[in-house]
Order: structure tokens, then sequence, then C-alpha cells
């Protein structure tokens, strides 16, 4: 593909030659002009020989349709040629349906209902209620309690999952709260924060631990959470139950 320094130097080029052949067409009808007409007492050729201003512009013929050897001749010189193999084209006309886990939304939407109507409630267990008490667990009011338990028991799926490690606080929160947006948009269900269990902050006490689930009881949509199963994460981690967008 030609350049732009390439196109500018071509569009030079035929402009300097098309001011040459102007020169020449003035000279050879000035020098006609003088051998057949008298020249004026002011030394010019008469008004009537000076050229017209059509004459500058080069000669042009009025298109024609082709007749039928021209067309005859078009086709003998090109009768070697071969078409260009058509690509393969996509079907757009056809819009799959985007991928849905049925299964599992049925799931959680039953598990969801059954707690809101308190089928089959379960009352508070002892360590459930020890978890309260500790902070470690945390349930909205007006949410039965079946929903704090079957989390603990892992009976919900795991959306997406966000790690604290090497934050500060401050970068912790606003890590965080991007995430709960994200979380929001994207309508999960259950997520899982991992904060760490302060081995590596001064003194071995846990910041972040009683951090997150404080910032965590401020979110609208935060219905429950709890400390997952210790190959879940144990107390260096956090589940989280959100509202569903209904």
């Amino acid at each position: 593909m030609a350049s732009s320094n390439d196109l500018a130097d071509l569009a030079a080029l035929i402009k300097t030659e098309r001011k040459s052949a102007r020169r020449e067409r003035r000279a050879t009808r000035a020098t006609a002009l003088n051998d057949v007409t008298p020249a004026s007492p002011t030394g010019r050729p008469d008004a009537q020989t000076d050229l017209r201003f059509a004459d500058y512009f080069r000669p042009w013929t009025e298109y024609k349709a082709l007749d039928d050897a021209e067309r005859i001749l078009f086709r003998e010189s090109v009768k070697d040629a071969v078409p260009l193999a058509a690509p393969k084209r996509a079907d757009i006309q056809r819009v799959l349906p985007p991928p849905h886990a049925r299964h599992t939304v049925a799931d959680e939407i039953a598990a969801l209902e059954a707690s809101q109507i308190a089928m089959n409630p379960s009352p508070m267990s002892w360590d459930i209620g020890a978890d309260i008490e500790d902070e470690q667990s945390y349930l909205r009011g007006g949410v039965s309690p079946d929903l704090l338990r079957k989390l603990r028991r892992g009976q919900w799926t795991i959306d997406a999952e966000i790690d604290l490690h090497h934050h500060t606080q401050h970068e912790a929160h606003e890590v965080l709260m991007e995430f709960m947006r994200v979380a929001r948009i994207k309508a999960w269900r259950c997520v899982r924060i991992i904060h760490g269990k302060g081995l590596s902050s001064h003194q071995k006490i846990p910041v972040l631990r009683s951090k997150v689930r404080r910032w965590l009881q401020l979110k609208d949509e935060v219905l429950a959470f709890c400390e997952p199963r210790p190959h879940g994460g144990g107390s260096g981690a956090v589940l989280v139950l959100l509202r569903g967008n209904r």
C-alpha cells in the first residue's frame, strides 16, 4: 500500500506535468497566431485571437457505452481469469442463547423460597449461636436462620472470591467495595472473601478479619456471612450470602 508521502510526490509530479503541457500549448498557439495574424499597434494579437479559458484544459471525450466488439474483446482478454473462492461466512442470522446453569439456579431458588417460608425450620444451633456472639457470623434481621445454616454447610455455590492479602486497610476497603459492586451487577449470590489470619501482621493480630465483617454489615445486599469450614479457608476467610436481584 502506498504511503502518504508517495501519494504527495505523485500529485506534485502530475501537477508539474500539467503545467509543462500548458506552457507548450500556449507557446505553440502563440507561434501559430504570430505567423498568420498581423500584430496590433500595441504589439499584442487581436482580441479575437486570445486564448479561451477552455483552451487551458486538456481535451476530453464524452463517455460512450461499450459496443459488441469491445465487449467481445474484453471477454476474450479475461477468459483465463479464475474467480476468487468465496470465504466462509458466519451465520449471523441465528443468535445462540447465552449459557445458563438451569439446575444450579433452580436449586438456589428452591433453597431461598424454602427459607423464606420457614419450611423445615431449624433452631439456632450451638455453633451458629457462638459464631454470632464472637462476630464470626452475621444474619440480617428478618432473614430465616435456615439460610445461615445452609451457608455454613456449604449448600450454596460460590460464584466468585477475592483475596485481600498484602493490602492495607484503605486498599482492602476500596478493593472490597469494588468487588461488591461487581457482585451486585453480575447477580452473584454467594462469594468468598479471603482476608487472612493475620499471621504476618503486627503482634499477629488479624486486623482485616474484624474490619471486613464490619464493612459487610453496612451493605444492604448482604443477608448473612459466616466462616467457611477449615478446608475452605477457616478463620482466614468469610462466606457471604447476597440478596438476589428480584
